[in-house]
């Protein structure tokens, strides 16, 4: 089973992702953490990162794509978050996929709103130094300075600052949005209520896809 995970930044895309590729054996792809591993490499793609804009569409297409190609199993089927973001790098995705005699299964759109997502974003930290991510309000570690994991500084990301986040809000409703649209009209889009509890929200996924959770 393919699944694109599309929805607002901050929607909790990754933590569904991660339960879902989980639960489904899914290799999880996330497109932030591509991009960020680029701008490691990318002074400019950094710069547009940190700023809260969105790489430009055919450079990330023609990254991912590449990265598609040198990187993934034919075998493995893919849970990818956060791409595609344009009805273009959606086609794009989908003629991989067939070259592959593979389809796109589901498209799950997690829902949520602005001002939710601005208190969620600017509460979540993220190790510095093995990458676990907390939210103080909603997942919040033992001392809010320190990963429970590892011992690691958490640390404020930089796009996840309010005005970082409606910049992001701007792109996303000039692009995704329309995907989500375009995806809408074909069928393909399966709506969740993503301002729920994580549990409750995985589990409406799992009985939308048709997958029996681990508890009935």
């Amino acid at each position: 089973m393919n699944i694109v995970l599309l929805g607002p930044p901050g929607s909790g895309k990754g933590t569904q992702a991660e339960k879902l590729s989980d639960k489904l054996n899914l290799l999880y792809l996330q497109t932030g953490d591509l991009a960020r591993e680029w701008a490691e490499k990318n002074k400019r793609i950094k710069s547009i990162i940190e700023s809260g804009k969105l790489i430009p569409e055919k450079e990330m297409t023609a990254f991912v794509m590449q990265y598609l190609e040198e990187t993934v199993p034919p075998e493995r089927d893919i849970l990818f978050e956060g791409f595609p973001r344009f009805v273009s790098q959606f086609k794009s995705y989908q003629e991989w996929l067939t070259k592959r005699g593979k389809k796109i299964d589901a498209v799950i759109f997690l829902d949520s709103s602005e001002g939710a997502i601005i208190k969620r974003l600017s509460a979540r930290r993220i190790c510095d130094k093995c990458g676990e991510v907390y939210n103080l309000v909603t997942n919040p570690p033992k001392n809010k300075r320190v990963c429970d994991k590892c011992g690691g500084r958490l640390i404020l990301r930089k796009d996840d600052n309010p005005d970082s986040i409606r910049i992001r809000f701007k792109y996303y409703h000039g692009n995704t949005q329309k995907l989500i649209e375009y995806l809408d009209r074909k069928g393909l889009v399966i709506k969740v209520n993503a301002d729920r509890p994580i549990e409750v929200i995985f589990k409406d996924i799992l009985k939308k896809l048709g997958v029996k959770s681990d508890r009935n």
